[in-house]
């Protein structure tokens, strides 16, 4: 009797091991995903980003009114079936163009980003795991960078460089590359001392020392151990480098140097249109709300991904 009361415990116990739902491991990506899916204006911000991104992309093959087309009927006509953002002193769509602008001015905030992030990462890296002089010859020259008017000198560079560039790869690819260079070479810094503290303070964790007594190298340490562990930080850096980029993008071309005034950036055309704000209030409200959409969406993306990529913050 008391045998079979026992196994019958033990069937039953098995039973219910067996029929007990699997629990699914919970990765750090659905974790982040979750916690950036709490924050209501990063989900919104992510939205309007997508959506702004979408149709500067695909809008010129859909509205297929010509970027320089005049009209001297339509004159600084507001919104239209016609246009439907209206017109500007020639008679141009502003329509078509700020969708050909939006296209330049976020390509200039993703690539100057990218220069940013990985100039800054690179410095970062070297001075984090390099000897003392190297090290301190590092973040002494990051600090003189910081320490510069940061437009006077783009307006400088970009006046003394861009006609020799432009003759070597053209007018609107040689200032392309000359002002996301220029940008991105002025906002590196942060990156650098952001990684270097990175690796200053993951390099003393458990898991590293373990690599290093595998025998890794030092640049694997930091390569497969290190960085990837201190990219988070860096991912929210370079969100809201993207909006600097866009804004530094803008004022360039409001002060006139930046694309040729036949080139429509968003910050050209606002440039464009101030003189004309008491009887064309459109052509200036339209760029510039795209400018102010476009980064603040982007600023809420990075506070949400800031909230999501940190685990020392629960949601």
């Amino acid at each position: 009797m008391a045998g079979s009361t026992h196994a019958s415990v033990t069937a039953d116990g098995i039973a219910a091991v067996t029929a007990a739902p699997s629990v699914r491991p919970v990765t750090p990506g659905f974790e982040a995903w979750r916690r950036f899916r709490r924050h209501r204006l990063a989900v919104a911000g992510a939205v309007v980003l997508a959506l702004m991104v979408l149709t500067v992309a695909i809008g010129p093959t859909i509205w297929r009114v010509p970027i320089n087309a005049i009209d001297f009927s339509a004159q600084v006509a507001g919104p239209s079936l016609a246009h439907p953002l209206g017109t500007d002193s020639l008679g141009q769509d502003l329509l078509a163009r700020m969708l050909y602008g939006g296209r330049i001015s976020i390509a200039v905030g993703l690539v100057a980003m990218a220069v940013a992030v990985i100039f800054g990462t690179l410095i970062g890296a070297v001075a984090g795991v390099a000897p003392g002089p190297v090290d301190a010859g590092l973040m002494w020259l990051t600090d003189l960078f910081l320490s510069l008017p940061q437009l006077p000198f783009l307006l400088l560079i970009i006046y003394l460089f861009r006609h020799s560039l432009t003759a070597i790869v053209g007018e609107q690819l040689g200032i392309f590359i000359l002002i996301c260079i220029v940008i991105g070479g002025f906002q590196w810094m942060p990156v650098a001392r952001l990684v270097r503290a990175q690796i200053l303070s993951l390099r003393e964790k458990e898991f590293v020392e373990a690599a290093r007594a595998l025998g890794a190298s030092t640049s694997r340490q930091v390569v497969r151990h290190i960085l990837p562990n201190a990219l988070g930080p860096v991912i929210v850096a370079g969100t809201i480098y993207v909006a600097q980029a866009i804004i530094a993008e803008s004022t360039l071309d409001f002060l006139g140097l930046g694309f040729p005034p036949d080139v429509p950036t968003w910050g050209r055309i606002l440039y464009d249109g101030q003189n004309y704000l008491d009887i064309a209030p459109h052509w200036a409200l339209f760029s510039g709300g795209a400018i102010f959409v476009t980064v603040l969406a982007i600023n809420f993306v990075g506070d949400g991904l800031r909230d999501a990529l940190d685990p020392r913050k629960v949601i």
